[in-house]
């Protein structure tokens, strides 16, 4: 029996995290390591992201988040911003039969009209083609940030209050929530980055104060099905006191 194989037979059904997020670190020292230019870390990457999705969904997790740009990213040599982009596209052209396959339903969160307009238009299109699929949502966090995200929605408040629609005295945890491109979601109880660096780097700020955080050395290209069976194992030791102690959480 394969490892990973091995591994998933160890992990409770019954205490999954809904949703997991994922930082995707790595590609380009990947690449570097093996002489190779950055953006062939980063189309090696693609298999990786089928695996873990296609593992996300077979055990059950309902909400897979993936860090796949950044707004920071748009900084990058414009070589290899031109290489994501395309890159990109050939993905979500190639996936969506899979997707539909494995009743996978796209999602994408981020200032996504920032996007050139050929990549905005495919990633609208392949999110209405998988609409119907039930399994699970993996999201793609594009043109993102946790600052952006935060934001945006106090801008949409700001608004609405302005509007009459809002009230300052409503506003709650779950008011704000509410406004967040992740609205409709439950928050990640499980945050993996990958490549060995340990730090969240602008993704999800509000929705990760919670969640359990996961780091491997691994570089994303190397990540595979058992890698993230590990990860989830490892997640299902822990204690979840939600500031609690852990007499109160075993009451």
């Amino acid at each position: 029996m394969e490892l990973k194989d091995q591994l998933m037979q160890q992990i409770d059904r019954e205490r999954l995290p809904q949703h997991v997020a994922i930082i995707m670190d790595g590609n380009g020292r990947w690449a570097k390591e093996r002489g190779k230019q950055r953006i062939f870390g980063h189309q090696s990457a693609i298999q990786s992201v089928r695996e873990v999705s296609e593992a996300s969904a077979e055990i059950g997790v309902k909400y897979l988040t993936l860090y796949a740009f950044s707004t920071e990213n748009w900084n990058r040599p414009l070589a290899e911003v031109t290489g994501l982009m395309t890159l990109l596209s050939q993905t979500i052209k190639n996936e969506v039969s899979t997707m539909n396959k494995n009743s996978i339903k796209l999602n994408a969160i981020g200032d996504l009209k920032s996007l050139p307009k050929t990549n905005f238009e495919q990633l609208m299109q392949a999110i209405e083609d998988t609409s119907h699929n039930t399994r699970m949502t993996l999201t793609l966090a594009l043109s993102y940030s946790g600052r952006w995200d935060l934001i945006q929605a106090s801008r949409r408040m700001a608004q609405d209050a302005a509007d009459g629609k809002l009230k300052s005295s409503d506003i709650d945890d779950s008011t704000i929530s509410s406004y967040l491109s992740t609205a409709g979601m439950p928050d990640p109880e499980l945050l993996i980055r990958t490549s060995g660096e340990e730090r969240i780097s602008n993704f999800l700020l509000w929705q990760l104060a919670y969640s359990e955080l996961y780091f491997t050395p691994k570089y994303w290209p190397d990540f595979r099905k058992a890698d993230l069976y590990e990860a989830i194992l490892n997640y299902q030791h822990r204690e979840r006191r939600f500031g609690k102690t852990s007499e109160q959480v075993a009451k």
